[in-house]
């Protein structure tokens, strides 16, 4: 009894070995242009060692940094990729000792300029059908002697691919959507991330839309994402994917910008290319009060709800993607095709039941998991009380590791969103539009010691 209570019998401890460690030689390395360079080899951020290179969900979650998909590139830094003209998407023949691989070059912001990158997981033959021969196998360049990063060399092999990416595909005509700034700033300025162009208020008298045309009795829906703390690690994506049913439409369908997601995470970069100040921007639905896409249906397929919900109408939506067209967000998604499979068994146990499964030529975007919100509204009701704050969680919520979203009733004045909607780095994404969002995002307070920042400039994406 006394040795299962202490784990271990007294008296059978085995005799201590005196070990010595052999030092570790590392692979000299010369100048990158001209010369070797220092090969940095990581799992892929999102199907990780391979391990989950068969799943299709995963094979279309953008990159966090390079927003790819389908796809493993070998990444270079800007002043690197001029100095030796590579464009996005020219093919790189990677060499170390003697093995080599290619793969299509992309442009990193942030890449310190003597290193490529490659990510292992890619390049199996043996693994399914989703993720058999896509992309390059890093783990030809490695062995026991490289590990993760050795001395090779990279060069043009002169043809050129085209790669899947996100970024680019859901632009805000220009604008500055994320807002930054310093703490000594903040403290001089709490509210300086209304004080810009893209807040200036529109006088009632010159908007085309009624003032306070919807009143709330009830409810008042609403979301606050706190910059801040986000990470950029596209959680949200894959939760709200696997919660509302979202369709995989594949490699060549996300390069012509036809991906499903309803919540995408913008990344931009600020100042210097080459050592930037990076940003991370989760984008849902705003679910505007002056919803300029509700105005163009024809039909009625999108519409406002009495609790402030942008709510989709999928049975009357007949695919005129005016609704898309006039949402500057660029947050809805349309079925080109019929990207969902109602043929296979194996995946109607997969998707959720509680949730539409859409068809071709029909519209979709975020509901606020409206599913989750009428399911703890029954059982309120059974109750007889209201929803209490927090008992909502949308599935984006529920994930996220650092709690950047919240969500809840913004008629309940202490609940935590309307507490987050009333603090002075509170904004609206493109405010001066007068959509007036109910999703709204608290900015970026950056603690910097100015001797180790670079020099800084306008955010690119």
């Amino acid at each position: 009894q006394t040795s299962l209570h202490d784990g271990f019998v007294a008296g059978t401890a085995a005799t201590p070995l005196a070990l010595t460690t052999a030092a570790l030689s590392l692979p000299a390395l010369a100048s990158p242009i001209g010369g070797d360079t220092e090969v940095v080899m990581r799992p892929d951020p999102t199907i990780g060692d391979g391990t989950w290179a068969n799943n299709s969900w995963l094979q279309e979650l953008p990159k966090p940094q390079t927003k790819l998909t389908w796809e493993n590139a070998v990444t270079v830094s800007p002043e690197r990729a001029a100095k030796m003209g590579i464009s996005t998407g020219d093919v790189l023949r990677v060499t170390v000792n003697g093995a080599n691989i290619e793969g299509p070059a992309w442009i990193l912001p942030g890449q310190a300029q003597k290193t490529v990158g490659v990510t292992f997981g890619y390049g199996r033959v043996s693994c399914g059908h989703v993720g058999d021969g896509i992309g390059y196998s890093a783990y030809r360049l490695q062995d026991s002697s490289t590990r993760f990063f050795t001395a090779g060399t990279v060069v043009k092999t002169g043809e050129h691919v085209f790669v899947a990416d996100t970024q680019g595909t859901q632009t805000m005509a220009d604008r500055e959507p994320v807002r930054a700034g310093d703490f000594s700033e903040y403290k001089q300025h709490p509210d300086f991330a209304t004080d810009t162009q893209e807040t200036v208020p529109i006088p009632a008298s010159d908007s085309l839309y009624p003032t306070d045309a919807w009143k709330y009795e009830g409810y008042k829906w609403g979301m606050s994402i706190d910059l801040n703390v986000c990470t950029g690690c596209s959680a949200c994506i894959i939760a709200c994917q696997a919660e509302n049913n979202i369709a995989v439409v594949g490699k060549e369908q996300v390069a012509k910008g036809r991906h499903m997601h309803w919540i995408r995470v913008d990344r931009y970069y600020s100042g210097n290319l080459d050592s930037p100040e990076i940003y991370n921007q989760p984008v849902p639905c705003m679910h505007c009060e002056n919803a300029p896409c509700e105005v163009v249906c024809p039909v009625g397929a999108t519409v406002h709800s009495n609790e402030g919900i942008n709510q989709m109408v999928y049975n009357r939506c007949v695919g005129t993607r005016y609704c898309s067209n006039n949402c500057p967000y660029k947050v809805r998604r349309f079925n080109f095709y019929l990207f969902q499979d109602w043929k296979t068994p194996s995946l109607f146990g997969m998707r959720n039941p509680d949730v539409t499964v859409r068809s071709r030529g029909v519209m979709e975007k975020c509901s606020y998991c409206i599913q989750r919100i009428q399911e703890q509204k029954i059982a309120a009701d059974k109750d007889g009380r209201i929803i209490r704050d927090g008992e909502v969680l949308t599935a984006c919520q529920q994930v996220c590791p650092t709690n950047a979203i919240i969500f809840g009733n913004l008629n309940e004045k202490n609940s935590r969103v309307a507490n987050l909607q009333k603090l002075p780095r509170n904004y609206r994404l493109l405010d001066d539009l007068n959509n007036r969002p109910r999703t709204t995002y608290l900015s970026y307070v950056r603690n910097t010691n100015e001797a180790l920042r670079g020099p800084r400039g306008n955010k690119e994406s």
